[in-house]
């Protein structure tokens, strides 16, 4: 349906793309996956004919329609809602158009092409396209009173659901999204999994959210070297073969018959594990034939995020007792929150509303006053914290050694190889280390709070979408790091897998109180009496 044939792109001397050949059949859903700086943004704007390629050519069957998730979040602000989304079918949206400035200077001579049109217009099942729209604008949950408002006029968020809409409105038979799930909350990042789930057509995106890439995806394309290699089955499975493939290069005197047993023990783990059915079908075809040496060895390299602790904490902890704090505006963010925190807990905050959790770490970290309540930390434990605005932590003009040497505590810790070893951890070797801070990437900066994080050794780490920039391989590497942490944990993320593998206790933050329970992720987001409890607790009064 979609190639790409002798695809090559060059940006001065540097070859971001040599000779890429590659197809995208129906009913398959690509993940693009690759590091930071490799190209997966470049690729899918080729393939969507946004920038030209150096050489090559890109080929979509004629008759088929693409779509593409629109990054630009006010391009359509002279529009309404409805209008933006039934935009998403530009054809469709063409003839509407051209139908209604006929019938606006209606004449005996342009009945004719009104019929035309009308054929036309039917055809593509136009007469629905709005109650089409309107369906999907409320699925993705927003209310029918928002349909004709103006673009310009409603929530950036609320934008990102209504140009998620438009890319998914008349069933393209190619579909291009990068980075989908940014600024979505898990509801509606659930429903956009079960759609593309079961979409009968091309689905090629690119995704830093694991769940996502492993809910949705039939097939995994790396970016390496250059190139784009394609694997069948999802991120997990993707990731894994690939570390056992990186395993199995090292131990080059183990017997082929014992490689062999292990490949097949770990292909057969995987095939009783594929949950969906359109997956499954691709997957075990491409599982039977799978060889280890098929897996390209990777350019990538993983930070290595150690916390320890300087000392254990004892068992009191965090006590909170009536917390409450408003918005600027006004509005109640969270109120009568009482929460006593435990030794070893894992615990994932969060809020349909993200202004609450961030005032929710500011005022355990004394960077704002509650508006009523209090709170205290057990004398034995020690904080560090990750905000999820970290620039002004970055203001000043020194070099990566010099702006970590602010948080060591000792003399020995102060000295450059010390201060270079945490630098080194977090992938800042050599040169890296003496970069300014104050021209690094969102991705670089966080890395650099980790490596502050690691160095204050503390007990007690909360955590504000720690995730937040960082690429696959950091988001990965930071994961596990939690979850063999021996201390205490608080975090907010959108990371469904984070929330799903680090968590022990969820709370969540509303404007009547607080829910708190012991229970991972997805029990407690798939618990329908405490969906009915959110509800009431979000409701606002008539």
């Amino acid at each position: 349906m979609l190639s790409v044939s002798n695809l090559s792109v060059q940006f001065g001397k540097r070859v971001l793309f040599d000779d890429v050949n590659v197809s995208f059949t129906q009913g398959n859903c690509y993940g693009i996956i690759g590091a930071n700086g490799a190209g997966k943004s470049t690729f899918l704007k080729i393939l969507s004919g946004q920038i030209d390629a150096t050489s090559g050519q890109v080929h979509l069957e004629p008759g088929k329609r693409m779509s593409i998730l629109e990054q630009n979040h006010n391009a359509y602000d002279e529009h309404t809602v409805l209008e933006s989304v039934v935009m998403g079918n530009k054809p469709l949206f063409k003839i509407k158009k051209e139908i209604d400035a006929l019938y606006a200077d209606y004449s005996d001579e342009n009945a004719d092409r009104i019929g035309e049109l009308q054929v036309q217009f039917e055809e593509m099942d136009g007469w629905n396209a709005d109650s089409n729209a309107a369906a999907m604008l409320s699925n993705l949950g927003i209310s029918e009173d928002m349909h004709y408002a103006s673009m310009a006029d409603i929530d950036s968020k609320l934008k990102v659901r209504v140009l998620l809409a438009q890319a998914l409105f008349g069933n393209p038979d190619v579909l291009i999204m990068d980075e989908p799930t940014n600024d979505l909350d898990y509801e509606t990042i659930s429903w956009l999994e079960n759609f593309l789930a079961n979409y009968d057509n091309t689905v090629i995106v690119v995704s830093h959210d694991r769940h996502f890439l492993d809910s949705v995806c039939t097939h995994i394309g790396d970016i390496d070297f250059g190139k784009l290699n394609l694997y069948s089955g999802n991120y997990t499975f993707w990731y894994e073969s690939s570390q056992l493939a990186a395993r199995q290069r090292a131990q080059q005197n183990k017997k082929s018959e014992e490689k062999a047993k292990e490949l097949q023990e770990f292909i057969r783990r995987f095939s009783a594990n594929v949950a969906k059915s359109k997956q499954a079908t691709s997957r075990k075809k491409m599982l039977s034939k799978l060889n280890i040496e098929d897996i390209k060895p990777s350019s990538r390299r993983y930070p290595a995020i150690i916390f320890d602790r300087e000392r254990e904490a004892g068992d009191q902890i965090l006590n909170i007792e009536k917390l409450s704090a408003t918005s600027e505006e006004g509005e109640v963010l969270f109120q009568d929150v009482n929460i006593n925190l435990a030794k070893g807990d894992k615990v994932a905050v969060i809020s349909r509303d993200s202004r609450a959790s961030t005032a929710f770490y500011e005022i355990l970290t004394e960077n704002r006053k509650a508006d009523s309540g209090e709170f205290q930390w057990g004398i034995t434990t020690n904080q560090s914290y990750l905000p999820a605005d970290n620039s002004k932590f970055f203001n000043e003009d020194i070099n990566l050694v010099d702006w970590l040497r602010q948080w060591a505590k000792t003399e020995e810790e102060r000295e450059e190889v010390s201060i270079r070893g945490f630098l080194g951890k977090m992938l800042f070797s050599g040169e890296e280390a003496l970069k300014k801070c104050t021209v690094l990437s969102g991705g670089e900066k966080v890395r650099c709070m980790l490596s502050r994080m690691m160095l204050m050794r503390a007990n007690v780490l909360m955590l504000d979408e720690p995730t937040n920039h960082l690429d696959l391989e950091s988001i990965t590497t930071f994961n596990n790091s939690l979850k063999n942490f021996k201390g205490t944990v608080m975090f907010t993320t959108h990371d469904h897998e984070f929330a799903q593998t680090v968590a022990n206790r969820i709370i969540e933050l509303t404007p009547k109180g607080c829910i708190d329970r012991y229970m991972t992720f997805e029990e407690y987001m798939s618990d329908s009496s405490i969906k009915e409890q959110r509800d009431k607790m979000y409701a606002v009064p008539a």
